[in-house]
């Protein structure tokens, strides 16, 4: 295997974060419509198009920056209209929502981690083929198991925050949920504190994410 150049990289990361991202507010939109809301199917928002969920900063410019710079890559879609109150047990099923984001991008890391393998049995025979199958594959699996974990940490606004109020008892959820306005200022924060790179946020979340890359990959011999 060879290294990439930033413009290869570039490449092969457009459309795993597309799906990574965009597929994750479908799975928010799908289940919720299944338990009750239908909120975000009334708006169109429950489709696998990318360019529904598309938002330019977030899903685009941003990721791609960072890749650029060898940052830690994070990024957002737009997000998925909720209208809890519809939902038929609100305080369960808006846990159940939020999981359904991370759940789906497990299940993409697990295909692209396929499509890795694809490529590199193809790479003796077609190698140009084989090579960008096998990097798009590798990129996908990274950046869907970072945005699982990254989501999954019970910051307030991430999708673990709404699992984790989902689980804790009625009182102390609805304390919780008042921690919501600072979730941005917190995480920026994490992120920002040393050790840099990747700050404290990746410092904390880097071995989660290396132990699901290695469960997920060494099955296929990647």
């Amino acid at each position: 295997m060879h290294e990439l150049t930033i413009i290869q990289q570039i490449t092969v990361a457009i459309l795993p974060i597309l799906f990574a991202l965009s597929l994750h507010e479908f799975a928010h939109g799908w289940t919720a419509s299944k338990l009750g809301d239908p909120t975000a199917k009334l708006l169109g928002r429950v489709t696998i198009n990318p360019f529904k969920h598309i938002d330019p900063i977030g899903t685009v410019i941003l990721p791609i920056l960072l890749l650029a710079l060898g940052g830690f890559i994070f990024g957002w879609a737009k997000p998925i209209p909720i209208t809890w109150q519809n939902l038929r047990r609100p305080k369960r099923d808006i846990a159940i929502v939020a999981l359904a984001g991370p759940v789906a991008n497990l299940l993409m890391a697990i295909i692209w981690i396929g499509i890795a393998k694809l490529g590199s049995l193809m790479i003796p025979q077609i190698s140009n083929i084989g090579y960008l199958l096998f990097f798009m594959g590798q990129t996908g699996l990274i950046i869907n198991v970072i945005i699982m974990v990254l989501n999954l940490l019970p910051l307030p606004s991430l999708d673990g925050s709404r699992v984790l109020m989902g689980i804790l008892p009625t009182k102390v959820s609805a304390f919780y949920s008042h921690l919501e306005p600072y979730g941005l200022f917190i995480f920026l924060a994490l992120l920002l504190l040393p050790p840099h790179p990747p700050g404290l946020l990746g410092y904390l979340i880097s071995p989660l994410i290396k132990f699901f890359i290695t469960v997920l990959a060494n099955p296929f011999g990647l």
